[in-house]
């Protein structure tokens, strides 16, 4: 199994996510008033909405976004980390663009499936999954994630988490890339 190149934290990102953090804290006293049983998860979706302004969660099916929510809080608040979305939910229409896209630029629909699935294969489209940022909050929900049911599900993708409930806390076994047939989890070798 391939791991991801490591890249040191570069210091806007530890920046950041010190700004966040205080601005989470800052926050908490409106969101215990708003919501006292959630003030913590609030507070941190506030914040995190500031630092990710183009964030787009709708899609999500609710499993995948209740996941993710308990996630970046824990993140969040036990850890200093941040974790933004890039991509969630796909329209099937946007994921045909990007497959069809992909092929134009690689030469072979083959080649295009190393990077982007056609629709009918994406998780993107189901909206279970999530593209997140940045490498260091990928590295926590590499770690942490099989507590809410994310996971790591390709190699040559550090970013790529998906919402996998039916695994019991055990990870589905990595793929080397997204082309890789879906029967490869019941192999017991690859």
């Amino acid at each position: 199994m391939n791991e991801p190149r490591t890249l040191p934290p570069r210091p806007r990102d530890r920046l950041y996510a010190a700004v966040t953090l205080v601005l989470a804290v800052l926050l908490l006293p409106a969101a215990f008033a708003r919501h006292p049983g959630r003030a913590r998860e609030l507070a941190c979706q506030w914040a995190l909405r500031l630092r990710f302004p183009a964030e787009d969660l709708t899609g999500l099916t609710g499993g995948a976004l209740a996941a993710f929510t308990a996630a970046r809080t824990d993140a969040l608040w036990r850890h200093g980390q941040l974790i933004g979305l890039t991509s969630g939910y796909r329209d099937p229409l946007v994921q045909q663009r990007m497959f069809d896209e992909e092929v134009r630029r690689s030469g072979s629909a083959a080649s295009a499936r190393m990077l982007v699935l056609p629709p009918a294969e994406s998780s993107h489209v189901k909206g279970t999954a999530l593209d997140v940022r940045p490498h260091e909050g990928a590295r926590w929900l590499e770690e942490h994630g099989a507590r809410y049911d994310l996971y790591r599900i390709y190699d040559n993708e550090w970013w790529h988490f998906e919402h996998r409930p039916d695994s019991g806390g055990t990870p589905p076994r990595r793929r080397p890339h997204p082309g890789v047939s879906f029967a490869i989890d019941n192999w017991d070798h690859f």
